[in-house]
């Protein structure tokens, strides 16, 4: 990902913090040189590994797991972005531009075959999502049932082996920041004011 120095996030527990919060990712991979993407809630599991393991699954028909054999996957976690209009400006000339957050996880994925296991990585993904809820789903199914929806998905598990960081946030404009800020709060779209929030933690 193509980073200027002014815009780049190394700090592991902030885009770890990412992650967890926007945690409905992109999983890239290639298959002789024909790009393959799969949208899926991917967990975070920070203690396993230097830089933490992304733990997730797919449909067993879905043909991307069977190219996992061994090469790098990209993993894209995206948050907030926003349309910036250079009419928000106090400095002229300007154009527009857009500002936007997002991590990439790079590492190998591994299938994962112990069934006792899958099955744990399944419920750490219900009890990540379910937790805080008012009417949560308490998550018990039949053991036979469950069992048999596990066999036409496939667990995966990918140690992460580098990240990368970016949040383009008007860092590189800091007297425009103000105005910029005021005119996404005041958005009727809810990813504007999310924008403008994570402008002013940043700023």
């Amino acid at each position: 990902m193509y980073t200027p120095p002014l815009f780049q996030i190394d700090d592991r527990d902030t885009l770890h913090a990412f992650m967890r919060q926007h945690s409905f990712a992109t999983i890239v991979s290639s298959d002789n040189n024909v790009p393959q993407a799969t949208h899926m809630p991917v967990l975070l599991n920070p203690t396993q590994g230097a830089h933490g393991t992304l733990l997730s699954h797919m449909a067993r028909a879905n043909p991307q797991w069977r190219h996992f054999t061994g090469e790098e996957v990209l993993v894209i976690f995206t948050g907030p972005h926003s349309y910036i209009s250079p009419a928000w400006y106090v400095t002229e000339p300007a154009v527009p531009t857009w500002n936007y957050t997002a991590v990439h996880a790079y590492g190998i994925p591994r299938i994962v075959t112990q069934h006792d296991r899958f099955a744990q990585m399944l419920h750490d993904l219900v009890e990540f999502y379910e937790t805080g809820r008012p009417n949560r789903w308490h998550g018990t199914l039949p053991a036979e049932f469950r069992d048999g929806l596990m066999k036409g998905i496939v667990g995966i598990e990918i140690e992460i082996t580098r990240l990368e960081g970016k949040f383009k946030l008007s860092q590189n404009r800091p007297q425009d920041a103000p105005g910029v800020i005021a005119m996404l709060q005041d958005s009727t779209n809810q990813t504007d004011r999310e924008t403008a929030k994570m402008m002013q933690e940043r700023l």
